[in-house]
């Protein structure tokens, strides 16, 4: 056997180092997901005839998906070629997901150990918990958000714990302490953060996890994932957490908007930005407007007094599905919605498909996709490249995941 195949000792160190790599740096480096989806890229291409049997083997399951992605990206293309204002230059994102497909293939051709998935969830979701909150209780940070945006650190942090309650279905025994843990750390973390967005996350996995808690075998792990759960419910009753804080002032946000009271607030300010964002929908319904445009006519709304000044210091409207309508009309929501309901539809018919062996990176995929589209709902999750390939690098990093499980039991 020659160095260079996926058996050998040093590739398949090199693999699971990879894999663990990426999850473990995401939020503790600025270079760590740019490193992994090249180094993701490059192993593709080396062990390509390894991996396209297997891939076209099960073309048909995962067909939908690569489609989803591809159409967000000839969108953007099309869109790009008939307004010729610029553009083109929202490409970046959807490119670099579809190439994230290369996870999968690399996936599929050195069919490396989940654990290495679970160890590096585990050990970044701990990593991320220390960095921000020694920001927030060490150094008296506010709203930490370790070298990114609290919001979508905070929101990334809660995605990794849940996704970690998943990995306890891969560890037998008192071992499930341990992915137990790491999502203990990534619910601290995002309550650290100060994060509100995300809660709405909890409630919807709460719903998926009771739908599918037959699969958390045995008492043990079901207590895992009711307590740890009931820890973040329970912040709203400690002072320190900041928690009840959070949740009263978004109360008191919500009434001073509607009561003429004022409106530059964290919740007043989203919603004057979703009111915006539903009559510049009602111009461009269709295939939405260009950034130069969109920003041309919300000046105008703000000439006309129709909407506050404020809403021009906002990058975007703090909302994925009126985002996709906004830049994209209806076919972009339609594309963009794809990259969320195909997926998850993938990974509900792995669970689906009968067989303990798909249980974890199936349940992990339906949390993954549930909670970004959960934080889309008060957020533009889908803003920043980190986001954008965390879910994108992850999504296809599991879907090879489950195509090798039936691999293995066929």
């Amino acid at each position: 056997m020659n160095n260079t195949s996926p058996q050998s000792p040093a590739s398949t160190v090199f693999i699971y180092s990879l894999i663990f790599a990426f999850p473990f740096l995401l939020l503790i480096t600025n270079f760590g997901v740019g490193l992994c989806s090249f180094a993701f890229l490059v192993t593709a291409l080396v062990y390509r005839r390894q991996g396209w049997p297997v891939l076209l083997r099960h073309l048909t399951e995962i067909r939908g998906v690569l489609v989803a992605f591809a159409s967000v990206l000839l969108l953007a293309l099309l869109l790009g070629l008939l307004s010729g204002d610029g553009r083109l230059r929202d490409l970046e994102k959807p490119f670099r997901m579809l190439a994230a497909s290369t996870v999968m293939l690399t996936v599929l051709a050195c069919r490396p150990s989940r654990k290495a998935l679970w160890w590096g969830l585990i050990a970044g979701a701990l990593a991320g918990a220390v960095f921000v909150a020694y920001q927030r209780w060490g150094l008296g940070v506010e709203r930490p958000g370790g070298l990114i945006n609290s919001i979508t650190f905070g929101d990334i942090m809660l995605c990794m714990g849940l996704m970690c309650l998943a990995g306890t279905l891969d560890f037998t025994g008192r071992g499930a302490l341990w992915p137990a843990l790491g999502a203990l750390a990534g619910f601290t973390g995002s309550i650290a953060s100060g994060t509100r967005g995300g809660w709405v996350a909890i409630a919807f996995s709460m719903v998926l996890l009771v739908r599918y808690g037959h699969v958390l075998r045995g008492r043990f792990r079901k207590g895992l994932a009711v307590l740890a759960l009931g820890l973040v419910v329970s912040t709203y009753f400690i002072p320190q957490t900041g928690a009840r804080e959070r949740v009263d002032e978004g109360i008191s946000d919500v009434q001073q908007y509607f009561n003429g009271g004022p409106t530059y607030t964290s919740v007043g300010i989203r919603l004057e930005l979703w009111r915006s964002a539903l009559q510049l929908i009602e111009r461009h319904p269709l295939l939405g407007a260009s950034i130069p445009t969109v920003r041309a006519e919300l000046r105008e709304l703000v000439d006309s007094g129709r909407v506050h000044p404020y809403v021009l210091q906002f990058e975007h409207f703090h909302n994925d599905i009126l985002q996709a309508l906004v830049y994209g009309g209806v076919a972009g929501l339609l594309a963009w919605g794809a990259t969320l309901v195909v997926p998850f539809q993938f990974f509900r018919r792995q669970m689906h498909s009968g067989g303990d062996h798909l249980n974890a990176p199936a349940l992990a995929g339906m949390l993954l996709v549930l909670c970004y589209f959960s934080f889309g709902l008060t957020e533009v999750i889908f803003w920043s490249v980190r986001s954008n390939m965390f879910y994108a690098m992850m999504l296809f990093l599991l879907a090879g995941l489950c195509l090798n499980a039936k691999e293995k039991a066929q």
